[in-house]
């Protein structure tokens, strides 16, 4: 089916990075003050399937994107920490309804990490090795850019 518009199939973000013009370097520190973004790009190969990944850190919030094989942008998700009672809510914003790959892992990542998640991932349904490779893949990048919730240590400040 051929897509005029901007449908989910007709995104292509092979090059984003490419064509970018802010800063791309992830040792780079970007200072939340300046309102500054950084965009981190990377792929690896799990179970025999080349996972890209795009994070584009914002001040209170990630844009992530996980592609599976192909750099079309699949379901787009928002999830964030929801008051009072310190609980996730997670909704489909783009790609129907919701299902339970990309609706989990953003889920998890805000558990994790604690700030809002906009997840965009294109992972096949079928395959929960690959999903639980893709979510560990990006959860260890936002750690290694420093997004990670404190563990509580039980002290008091």
């Amino acid at each position: 089916m051929a897509h005029d518009g901007l449908g989910i199939d007709g995104l292509n973000l092979r090059d984003s990075c490419n064509s970018a013009p802010i800063s791309e370097d992830a040792q780079q520190g970007v200072s939340e003050n300046d309102g500054g973004i950084q965009i981190t790009c990377f792929s690896e190969v799990a179970n025999d399937s080349t996972l890209h990944f795009q994070i584009i850190r914002l001040e209170k919030q990630i844009y992530a994107w996980i592609g599976c094989n192909s750099s079309k942008l699949g379901r787009l998700y928002a999830a964030a920490p929801t008051r009072p009672a310190n609980l996730v809510s997670v909704t489909s914003i783009l790609g129907g309804a919701s299902d339970n790959t990309g609706s989990g892992i953003a889920r998890r990542l805000v558990v994790k990490t604690g700030v809002n998640i906009i997840l965009a991932c294109n992972i096949p349904k079928n395959n929960p090795t690959l999903e639980a490779d893709a979510e560990r893949l990006l959860m260890q990048k936002l750690v290694s850019l420093g997004y990670r919730r404190p563990k509580p240590d039980g002290s008091s400040v």
